[in-house]
Parts: C-alpha cells; sequence; structure tokens
C-alpha cells in the first residue's frame, strides 16, 4: 500500500467552462430561486469529485485566473486578443464555483497578473519531491509541466474518462522532452491563445525540427541545415519566435504557496451538504448520494 501523500491541483478554470458549455449549448442554465445559472458550477463540481473518487488524492486545491490581463498581455497585445468575453450567464459562476470549492474545503488559489496556468505550475513544482503532484484539466499546454512525481490527468470525452501522462509516457509518445514541447508551441503558435508563432510552420514540422536540433537555439544555429522555405520563414520571424517560446511557457516561480495541512482532503461534512441545500445544487446533490464512495466516506 502507498501511503505517500498525493495533492490534486485542479484547473479550475477548464473544469468550468467545459461544464458551462457542455450544457448550456442546450440551453440547460439550472438557474436557482435566486435567479443564479448553476450549470457551471454543477459540472465543475461533479469532475472535480469524480476525479477525487478515481484517483484518491490525500490533498486537493483548486486554481483560477484572476482577470483576463496578465504579464503576458504587457509583452504582447495580441496574445489572447481573440477570445470572446464570457457568457452573462457564466459570470456569476466564477464566484459561485469558488464558494463551492470553499464550502468543501478546497482552497482556491490565484494571482492577479498571471494565470491559472502560472499558478498550477509553481504548486506542482513546490511540492513534487515531498509527495506524489497529479494535475487536473483538459488543457494539453500543461504537459510541460511533467516530472518525476508530477502527472498531468486530461480530461476526455464525459465524466470519469481521462488520459493520464507522466513524464515517461509522454517522452515515449511525442519522442521529446516536456521541456522542448515549449520549444514545439513557440514555433507551431497557438490560435486560442493568439500567438502566432512561425508562420507557415505547423506541428509535424515543428516537432521533426525540434526532434532534430533540440531546441530553438539549436535550430538558429544550424539554420543553413533548413530547407530553403523553413529558413525564410524563420529568419522572417525570428522576432515574433522567441517572444513566442516567452507566452508559451508557464511560470513556475509566480509569489504563491500553499499550506499543505489546509488543502487536506476531509471528505463531506453537514456544512458542506447544507451549502448545497442552500445554494439548490440538485445535480451535484443527486451525484453525491448516488455514489457509493462519498456515501462511504460521509465525515
Amino acid at each position: 500500500m502507498n501511503n505517500r501523500e498525493h495533492l490534486l491541483i485542479i484547473d479550475g478554470m477548464a473544469l468550468l467552462f467545459r461544464s458551462f458549455f457542455a450544457t448550456s449549448l442546450s440551453g440547460q442554465f439550472m438557474i436557482n430561486s435566486n435567479g443564479t445559472p448553476t450549470n457551471g458550477v454543477q459540472g465543475f463540481m461533479k469532475h472535480l469529485l469524480t476525479a477525487v473518487e478515481y484517483h484518491k488524492p490525500t490533498h486537493a486545491v483548486v486554481c483560477w485566473d484572476m482577470g483576463s490581463q496578465t504579464f503576458r498581455n504587457e509583452m504582447y497585445v495580441g496574445y489572447k486578443a481573440n477570445r470572446d468575453a464570457p457568457p452573462v450567464e457564466l459570470i456569476p459562476q466564477f464566484d459561485l464555483a469558488k464558494e463551492v470549492s470553499e464550502g468543501f474545503q478546497i482552497p482556491n488559489i490565484g494571482l492577479i497578473g498571471f494565470e491559472a496556468d502560472d499558478c498550477i505550475g509553481t504548486l506542482a513544482k513546490q511540492h513534487h519531491k515531498e509527495r506524489q503532484v497529479s494535475i487536473l484539466s483538459g488543457d494539453q499546454d500543461l504537459l510541460q509541466l511533467l516530472d518525476d512525481g508530477i502527472q498531468v490527468i486530461l480530461l476526455q470525452k464525459g465524466y470519469g474518462n481521462y488520459k493520464t501522462y507522466t513524464k515517461e509516457l509522454f517522452e515515449e509518445e511525442k519522442e521529446i522532452t516536456p521541456k522542448q514541447f515549449i520549444d514545439v508551441k513557440a514555433l507551431m503558435g497557438d490560435t486560442s491563445d493568439g500567438y502566432p508563432g512561425v508562420r507557415g510552420i505547423g506541428e509535424k514540422t515543428a516537432l521533426k525540427l525540434i526532434k532534430t536540433y533540440r531546441n530553438i537555439e539549436g535550430i538558429l544555429e544550424n539554420i543553413n541545415e533548413l530547407t530553403p522555405a523553413q529558413r525564410k520563414k524563420i529568419q522572417e520571424d525570428e522576432e515574433m519566435l522567441h517572444l513566442s517560446r516567452k507566452l508559451a511557457e508557464i511560470k513556475c516561480d509566480v509569489p504563491v504557496t500553499l499550506s499543505i495541512e489546509e488543502a487536506k482532503w476531509n471528505m463531506l461534512s453537514d456544512s458542506t451538504v447544507q451549502l448545497i441545500e442552500d445554494l439548490e445544487l440538485k445535480v451535484l446533490r443527486r451525484f453525491l448520494m448516488t455514489t457509493e464512495y462519498f456515501l462511504e466516506k460521509r465525515a
């Protein structure tokens, strides 16, 4: 039996957005008697609790974005500028999700000027030498954080379906290291995050170049070995290539800390059940009342 502590770091933004859009497209906002939509919050907690049931962490924490402006917007004005504003039905659910998380005694962590990813990366690197760390998200960008003692659990379609990456599995599957994945992203860019990388270089070419030359510096040192078309593209976009790398890299040294005792997973208390009743989270209540794990673990 493995008695090592296990910290589950949850990407709150990824889970909340996924849950909201899974039901909002059909108009299922689950509005309570106060007029507040709860569809995203209930799905967020179902994803979180399903992962707790499946992976059985000893500790848990949720990380959040704290507004749309971060240091990356100061570096590049186009960063995430192509994203639409959140739907009006989602906006009140940001605070509500944090309230419910606190009701389950799961700490919420976020830092103005940084993204949730930066908080996730910082906490993962702070804790992975002392305990197992798992990151729960749907965002493949977090694969760059894989390390000894850090795994990334990627949500698949539905509840309870995961693809879990360890550092070893990633390297076997992609034939690059997690750190090299940052340079791949820098070359190919990210349309979702709004930075272009090198125009005309896609994922396939980016992977091939990094496998051959190890990193961006290696490519630039051997630029004359590239095809004329590749050389021209990289030379024309070299400044953006370096900027894209800075944008793609998750910062793992932001000023956040976590008291591991405060993150201890305590199961369900009477106050937690009362909060679910007060907020009229009927889907979440049904889920808990029909899940054997939580019935057994009721505090």
